[in-house]
């Protein structure tokens, strides 16, 4: 990594110098961030809005590996999972902190790549860097993020408010990044096992991008409130769509049906899936890092959210008795199951 190009040890710049070099670029877009880098501690003002704060920490050789995720990308990859967690909320992001542990085999230069890939993410989404830390590892890279926003009062959305009867809802598509995961995972050990061989990766990069450069669901929160829908349940899909259901349902203390052919599956996740042996809907059931938002809306908001093509509505709440479910294409009645991503499975 880097060895072919300038290096710049970590140690001239101190951390210090090193937090100044990496954030002195970085503007203050927002009324909230009275004070943001550059004093102990950041200032923040959110007047008469409800808070929600969010952290994540991603793991070198747990959450990713660098033989195939670009430093960029994982810098905006980091910000936006963490972002994801607000906007399940039905809230707005605002601020981020960004926390660093770094060995000694990364030089300023890859730090930097990491650092335009979190600035490329604080653009898209509207977001202040205020703060965070950086330290040396021995275990490799270590990135956490905490996320900071805002919602009125009435808008918070927790993942304990479904009701009978109420239609659960899910953005964009299912299964992608998983698929474009083992994609990634395929290559890697046939460059391991014959490093002339080039990645084949044509007619994938839809999927690819699934997985290294997901995008948070910001415009369905901002569309929610254009059409005036506040959802009843909302969380998002991190784990796996299963887990995700399963989380509202417990919460809840309901039941839930979803159906198999309203699964919303892009061509490409699904031939692939197909291709590497993979039933689809297992992949969008238990993939996880989607980064779409399931929630579930009142009957009577259906009018306003069925012709947007980008929210599918694959089932509905049921009494607790009812159990949690999928309907296959076949009509046969499967219980679901949380087997999606586990931080702490050997």
């Amino acid at each position: 990594m880097f060895e072919n190009k300038e290096r710049t040890s970590l140690e001239e710049l101190g951390e210090f110098g090193l937090i100044k070099h990496l954030t002195e670029n970085f503007k203050i877009r927002h009324e909230s961030s009275i004070k943001g880098v550059g004093d102990d501690a950041a200032v923040l003002d959110f007047k008469d809005k409800q808070t929600l704060i969010s952290t994540d920490l991603l793991l070198e050789g747990v959450h990713f590996d660098l033989s195939y995720v670009p430093l960029m990308h994982l810098g905006y990859k980091a910000v936006q999972v963490n972002l994801s967690d607000i906007y399940a909320m039905n809230g707005i992001a605002t601020q981020i902190t960004v926390s660093l542990g770094v060995s000694s085999k990364f030089p300023l230069e890859a730090i930097e790549e990491i650092y335009k890939g979190i600035e490329l993410a604080c653009n898209k989404f509207n977001i202040d860097l205020i703060g965070g830390d950086t330290s040396a590892s021995k275990q490799g890279l270590i990135i956490s993020i905490t996320s900071i926003g805002y919602a009125a009062k009435e808008d918070v959305t927790y993942r304990n408010g479904a009701q009978e009867g109420d239609l659960l809802c899910v953005s964009g598509d299912l299964g992608g990044a998983y698929v474009g995961l083992q994609i990634l995972e395929r290559e890697k050990q046939v460059f391991l096992e014959n490093p002339q061989i080039q990645p084949d990766l044509e007619g994938k990069d839809y999927i690819i991008e699934r997985q290294l450069k997901p995008e948070g669901r910001r415009d369905v929160v901002d569309l929610l409130a254009q059409i005036k829908v506040k959802p009843t349940a909302m969380i998002d899909v991190s784990d796996g769509l299963a887990s995700e259901i399963l989380h509202i349902a417990t919460q809840s203390d309901k039941g839930c049906t979803i159906y198999e052919d309203k699964l919303p599956i892009d061509p490409v996740t699904y031939e692939t899936a197909r291709e590497l042996g993979l039933d689809p809907t297992v992949c969008a059931l238990n993939g996880g890092e989607d980064y779409e938002l399931l929630f579930t809306i009142k009957q009577s908001d259906y009018e306003k959210i069925k012709n947007d093509v980008d929210i599918s509505i694959i089932g509905h709440i049921t009494d607790k008795n009812s159990g949690v479910k999928m309907i296959s294409k076949s009509d046969v009645v499967h219980e679901l199951k949380a087997q999606g991503w586990n931080a702490f499975k050997g």
